[in-house]
């Protein structure tokens, strides 16, 4: 695994939003994964920036999110749908039409989830997935525990990523709450991913993902064995990456 880390917050926004930009002029129809959350705002403004001053062609870019809130009412506002458009598709005026999620709410999810993965397999399989990862190391709604062969799926939420979700929402339990993700065997099938994490609370578990047992316990720790990752990182997010002699 590349790793690159950045003296700053902001030189980190800077460079991972030029990944995307790059993906974009090297393949005008590449399909593209992004994350949601704080890692991802700020990347997701840069491109958009870019977009504002240059005006790059967008018109047969696919972006889709690794993962969407599931099972909540109509009218849930912070939907992973609802902040990418928001920071990136609306902004770099894409047609809606390439900006591929499953649905929130609908009757059958196991069908949901088919169509979710066949669209993006249609359009001719994911060229770059912007990955962010959680304190505990899941990646997408893949919680620490699971089967490294999962497909995408709808998928129970529980520890600091169900927290934060309802924290943000200020959706107590016991309202309903899931997610459709990626699996890991689908994450693992994409052509090139880049890895980002910023901030002091996420230096513990980016140190065990790269330098740690390859184990369901950290799902980012697969990412290891992926032929084509690269790790983003500011320099707090590094902080134990590479510990002093």
């Amino acid at each position: 695994m590349k790793v690159t880390v950045t003296r700053s917050e902001k030189e980190f926004d800077i460079a991972a939003g030029l990944k995307i930009v790059s993906q974009i002029m090297k393949k005008r129809d590449s399909v593209i994964g992004l994350s949601t959350g704080n890692t991802t705002g700020g990347m997701h403004g840069v491109v958009a920036e870019i977009y504002k001053n240059y005006s790059f062609d967008t018109s047969q870019v696919t972006l889709f999110g690794v993962d969407e809130i599931a099972k909540v009412p109509e009218g849930f506002k912070k939907t992973c749908s609802a902040e990418l458009l928001e920071e990136i598709v609306g902004p770099i005026g894409m047609p809606l039409s390439n900006f591929i999620m499953p649905r929130p709410q609908c009757d059958d999810y196991d069908a949901e989830c088919k169509n979710f993965i066949d669209e993006l397999n249609a359009r001719g399989g994911i060229d770059l997935q912007m990955l962010g990862i959680g304190i505990d190391g899941h990646l997408g709604m893949n919680l620490p525990g699971t089967d490294f062969d999962s497909s995408t799926r709808l998928t129970p939420l529980s520890g600091e990523l169900e927290d934060r979700i309802r924290r943000k929402n200020n959706y107590p339990a016991p309202a309903p709450l899931a997610g459709i993700t990626l699996g890991i065997k689908d994450i693992m099938n994409i052509r090139h991913i880049i890895l980002v994490a910023k901030g002091e609370s996420k230096a513990q578990i980016i140190e065990k993902a790269v330098n740690g047992k390859v184990t369901p316990d950290v799902p980012a720790s697969i990412l290891q064995l992926h032929p084509n990752c690269e790790v983003l990182l500011d320099s707090k997010a590094a902080e134990y990456l590479y510990p002093e002699n």
